[in-house]
């Protein structure tokens, strides 16, 4: 299996949310959750913080009230890939449009000290990387964006963030971490041992054909 070369790297400008505990509903609220859609969120990413007024779906950021003050909507900020927060990320409910509107918008990365436990998972399942560091790191990326804005570049196969000198390694399961480099979802995951399901089910029909008689 080929890699995805663009799949290898994570680079460019840090945005980042110095708060603890942003839930599923400040990612994004419930009223965007009618959509059947699975693709089409970004305008709706933080959409508490980013407008000034109410929005709903199928009305798009250039029709909002736009708040210049969050981060998210300040350059180079607004472009950028790898997000930085703090602990219990993306807690509160199981809601996948959370990664969603993390992917639509262009975030390929998220680096915290901690994750909602189905939030994690959902990222992998949306080629969206959740890096987990020390808090003591975390602090000293924080630290960093105060004095300039803050670039880095994630190597996903030596699983390390390298900024200026600095060499920061992080720890992911090497079947989860192929999903991004791989971009594979769940039915690709399945795929891949379609030969033992051939013969598994052609196995079974020898030993049990009256299952199948009616087929």
């Amino acid at each position: 299996m080929k890699s995805n070369s663009e799949g290898l790297v994570i680079d460019g400008v840090v945005g980042y949310i110095d708060r603890d505990n942003i839930d599923t509903d400040q990612i994004i609220p419930t009223e965007y959750l009618k959509s059947i859609k699975k693709f089409g969120f970004e305008d709706y990413l933080f959409d508490g913080w980013r407008y000034k007024d109410d929005g709903k779906l199928g009305v798009t950021k250039d029709e909002r009230i736009i708040n210049n003050e969050f981060i998210l909507n300040i350059k180079p900020y607004d472009k950028t890939k790898i997000l930085l927060t703090r602990d219990n990320f993306g807690c509160g409910s199981s809601r996948e449009h959370a990664v969603w509107a993390l992917r639509d918008f262009g975030i390929k990365a998220v680096i915290a000290s901690s994750f909602g436990d189905i939030f994690y998972n959902n990222c992998f399942k949306n080629n969206v990387l959740p890096i987990k560091l020390k808090k003591i790191e975390i602090d000293s990326l924080f630290k960093k964006t105060e004095k300039d804005i803050l670039e880095i570049s994630i190597d996903l196969q030596k699983k390390e963030i390298n900024l200026d000198q600095e060499i920061i390694s992080f720890k992911v399961d090497n079947h989860l971490i192929n999903r991004i480099i791989y971009k594979l979802d769940d039915i690709d995951i399945t795929l891949k041992e379609k030969n033992k399901i051939y013969s598994f089910e052609k196995e079974r029909i020898k030993k049990r054909p009256w299952i199948y008689e009616n087929d």
